[in-house]
């Protein structure tokens, strides 16, 4: 009989969606993000970084 390791907490745990940056400004460089009642924008850099402000 083979005893399998128990799963490690971090593999029981559901992942966050992921959602690609380049989907959510739709072919531009910013997007806005909603959260409650304050309006955020997401901004991708020329350096491919991205920016968050609110």
């Amino acid at each position: 009989m083979t005893v399998l390791p128990a799963p490690a907490e971090q593999d029981m745990m559901p992942r966050p969606p992921a959602y690609r940056a380049e989907d959510l400004v739709k072919g531009g460089d910013t997007a806005q993000i909603i959260l409650g009642t304050q309006t955020y924008t997401l901004r991708i850099t020329r350096a491919g970084k991205l920016i968050l402000t609110k």
